[in-house]
């Protein structure tokens, strides 16, 4: 695939497709499980030509100056992994429509990289939910977050479950979405959080692992579930698992499998009890379980790294934090915290000085407001 730059003044269609944190339910939505994301103010900007050609096809990013083209009849994987996330997403809709034709699309980024925010589900819906538009394919916005989660298996290689591309797609300013995983039923539930903040602190690091690692836990729950629906036929996941029927397997699974499927099952429990906390304004226990769930995603799912950890303990000694843990897939990226307003910049400036003294890296740090879902930007 050649490299290619281009230079537009008008453009047919600009799409903002935005990151998203979530608030809580880590690496519980490929156990179809509960999660509690939404997207933010950080997003993926698109703007989209149609070239007036068949099947070429035009990429280019500003934030990295490189782009590529590509010809709608001979879609195929890359060797340049950021491209594969472009062509799965193609690929996956020519399953679905033959009314593709040959476009232009630039890409503008405010979303930091590595960050833990979900750029690859910003790529894949943004790219998406404009080719939808642009060429008038009526898909839904459901099918959009589904071919985008495959194009993500099938072209990248990363078996995600679904939050990332739901919580883009389809998240509503000013609220959080509780989402099951497993029947896609959801509902908005207001967060009213004032007078705290949900702040980022981005450990910048990414450990190697983070890829190879994710796959490898899903196959462990995948593994756990399969011993216990030997005596429980219903049990199709760990969504289906309590936490008395998983200790009566604590002899039949290995340490490792049963640390696993022991975090999953309570992180499932902890999402729907911050839900009933936040209907209430309970934001203490709100802070709490995000506390519990840190210790999960350290010790028994074990996704966490040095980095996460220091700034996690760092918070707990923080009066006016109330809750941290790590965010994203682990073994990097950011901690997501719940710090009162009038302390933010002095806990960024002390946090910073710590984190730099122990590591010698720079912390960056940034509010993250609950925002609308992809949408098409507007005069």
């Amino acid at each position: 695939m050649k490299e290619i730059e281009f230079n537009a003044s008008n453009w047919d269609l600009i799409i903002d497709s935005p990151g998203r944190i979530n608030i809580i339910g880590e690496h519980t939505d490929y156990n179809h499980g509960f999660v509690l994301p939404t997207a933010i103010d950080k997003k993926i900007q698109f703007k989209f030509n149609k070239n007036g050609s068949l099947n070429t096809c035009n990429i280019h990013s500003n934030n990295f100056n490189t782009g590529f083209s590509f010809e709608l009849d001979s879609v195929a994987k890359s060797e340049k992994q950021w491209e594969n996330y472009v062509l799965g997403v193609i690929y996956e809709i020519q399953q679905l429509s033959d009314q593709l034709q040959g476009f232009d699309c630039v890409l503008d980024s405010d979303i930091p990289v590595g960050s833990g925010i979900s750029s690859s589900a910003a790529l894949e819906c943004g790219l998406a939910f404009g080719l939808n538009e642009l060429f008038d394919l009526k898909l839904s916005k459901l099918t959009i977050v589904e071919l985008s989660q495959r194009a993500e298996h099938n072209y990248v290689g990363t078996k995600c479950g679904i939050m990332d591309q739901f919580a883009s797609v389809m998240s509503k300013k000013d609220h959080v979405i509780l989402l099951d995983c497993q029947s896609l039923d959801f509902e908005y539930v207001p967060i009213k959080i004032e007078p705290f903040k949900i702040l980022l602190l981005n450990t910048n690091v990414s450990h190697n692992l983070a890829s190879g690692e994710y796959n490898v836990r899903r196959s462990q729950c995948e593994e756990g579930v399969k011993i216990i629906k030997k005596r429980y036929p219903d049990v199709h996941s760990l969504r289906d698992v309590s936490s008395t029927m998983l200790n009566e397997f604590k002899n039949e699974l290995s340490e490792v499998i049963f640390k696993r499927c022991t975090y999953v099952v309570e992180e499932k429990e902890r999402v729907l009890n911050t839900v009933a906390a936040l209907k209430k304004s309970l934001l203490h226990k709100l802070g709490e379980n995000m506390y519990k769930t840190h210790e999960g995603l350290q010790n028994l799912y074990e996704v966490s790294c040095p980095e996460l950890d220091f700034l996690v303990d760092f918070s707990r000694n923080y009066d006016e934090v109330i809750g941290a843990r790590m965010m994203g897939g682990g073994f990097g990226g950011c901690t997501i915290n719940i710090i009162h307003q009038d302390a933010v910049a002095s806990f960024i400036k002390e946090a910073s000085k710590a984190y730099f003294d122990k590591y010698k890296i720079k912390l960056t740090a940034f509010e993250a407001m609950p925002s609308e879902g992809t949408s098409i930007k507007t005069a």
